[in-house]
């Protein structure tokens, strides 16, 4: 017999509550890890951005606020966190302000005042019972107007997305005066001027402070290290996969944040033993879309997320009729191949749910058996019908097929910006931007279906969250 962490936890109770007062069953109450959301403190995101935290109990899924959070990230507009190093440092990249304060950051108006970054990394240790302490030291990436950031899975290298990198000939604003060639020429090619950058840095095990990695492929037009690793123009996101690091790009024209329009896939060889990027015998991979918006790891997968329609011919996917179907949005399923080419997975692309809109973020839960894609939906405050969680079953009969859940799509708050499953397998979470809230669902794991928490569901924030991340150590 296979038992889940709150199988065994309820078996154990059972088993010692009988022996001590003669009794069949007891029920046991604590908290199976922490979810924590970034956000801002209100619409205004000139201000300092928040970092909320919540204790999950185990019983229900429900969320209690942690003792002591929430606390500022630091800096103003965080949009990305991780943890690492056992769960033991938090990490948060915070975008900053342009001139104007309004946070936008773009290229012609980058997160920058008098040309010094307003961007920067801010450390956390967290202790117990889920409190985070902010460490003195503040971090910087080297390029300008970060936005995205991984950790790899040694927890050794963290690793930032620049949407311009700092001599890039279309950054106005750039803090090193420009040469010929400048590094994108050096690194991409002898006409390429425009640039983004990847920033590397080292996680020290014991103090979990940062130290940057020098890029030894490339030198400037001086004979230095340059401290980035220059990417095609336009990012989107980025991710590793299979020893390669994967950076969708290629989008027509720089747009402010949050970016979309990806197009094609960048592949870099990485070193988890050096943190090093190399150029890899397969250059840019055209996708044949023309709005990706993200790009996710999953199962030995990388999945592309596209908003744009996609028209399909009835299959086992669809049940109800026999005539193609329009869907807003598609999934696009790859295998990594060698040098970080892609093969497209023989299902080819995947429709989201005809409702949805805006894929942003993409969720495989923890026994690989169903697949969640939380889409954002239209750009509005109060209810968002587009809003919502569309739901696969994963089969690996046939190769990797995904097929409709049944009662999908599964409800969500207005424009989720992140999904997570907890650390006992029997909750998922999501953030959501337009209406400031952590909406709350049970699992079912023979079907796959998301059902609301009982009691309360919906948890509301101070200001709209960006992210959120859950950690499974609680002692």
């Amino acid at each position: 017999m296979r038992f889940t962490k709150f199988g065994k936890a309820l078996a154990t109770c059972a088993l010692s509550a009988s022996i001590i007062f003669g009794v069949a069953s007891c029920v046991q109450s604590y908290s199976v890890g922490f979810l924590y959301v970034t956000g801002t403190v209100t619409a205004q995101s000139g201000n300092n951005g928040i970092i909320t935290g919540f204790k999950i109990d185990h019983n229900t899924g429900r969320l209690a606020p942690i003792n002591g959070l929430p606390v500022s990230s630091g800096g103003a507009n965080p949009v990305r966190a991780v943890l690492t190093v056992g769960s033991r440092f938090l990490y948060v990249l915070n975008r900053g302000v342009n001139a104007d304060g309004n946070g936008i950051c773009t290229t012609t108006d980058p997160c920058a005042i008098n040309g010094n970054s307003t961007a920067n990394i801010q450390q956390f240790v967290v202790g117990g019972n889920g409190v985070l302490t902010p460490v003195g030291e503040t971090f910087y990436s080297q390029g300008i107007n970060p936005f995205r950031m991984i950790v790899d899975s040694s927890g050794s290298y963290l690793l930032v997305l620049d949407h311009d990198a700092p001599d890039s000939a279309s950054y106005t604003g750039a803090s090193l005066p420009l040469s010929t060639p400048n590094s994108c020429m050096l690194a991409l090619g002898n006409t390429t001027t425009s640039c983004a950058d990847v920033t590397v840095f080292k996680i020290d095990s014991t103090s979990g402070r940062l130290s940057l990695i020098l890029n030894e492929q490339v030198t400037s037009a001086s004979g230095q290290a340059i401290t980035f690793f220059p990417v095609p123009q336009n990012p989107v996101d980025f991710v590793l996969s299979s020893g390669y690091l994967l950076t969708l790009t290629g989008a027509p024209a720089p747009t402010s944040f949050p970016y979309g329009g990806g197009t094609e896939v960048w592949p870099y060889n990485y070193s988890s033993t050096s943190g090093q990027l190399t150029l890899s015998q397969n250059g840019i991979q055209v996708l044949s879309i023309n709005a990706g918006t993200a790009i996710v790891s999953a199962g030995g997968l990388l999945y592309v997320l596209d908003n744009e329609p996609i028209t399909v011919a009835p299959q086992t996917l669809f049940n109800s009729t026999t005539s193609p179907l329009t869907f807003p949005s598609q999934v696009l399923p790859w295998s990594v191949t060698a040098g970080g080419g892609l093969a497209a997975e023989p299902s080819g692309a995947v429709p989201d749910a005809g409702s949805l809109a805006n894929p942003i973020q993409l969720l495989l839960e923890s026994k690989g058996k169903y697949l969640y894609l939380a889409n954002q939906g239209n750009n509005v405050i109060g209810p968002n019908p587009a809003s919502g969680i569309a739901g696969y079953f994963l089969s690996t009969a046939n190769g990797y097929q995904l097929q409709f859940l049944g009662d999908q799509p599964f409800g969500s708050g207005s424009g989720p910006q992140c999904i997570v499953e907890d650390p006992s397998d029997q909750y998922i979470f999501e953030a959501n931007q337009y209406d400031s809230t952590v909406t709350g669902a049970v699992l079912e794991p023979d079907t796959g279906d998301l059902i609301p928490l009982r009691g309360t569901a919906t948890y509301t924030l101070q200001g709209p969250p960006t992210w959120c991340l859950v950690d499974g150590r609680t002692g």
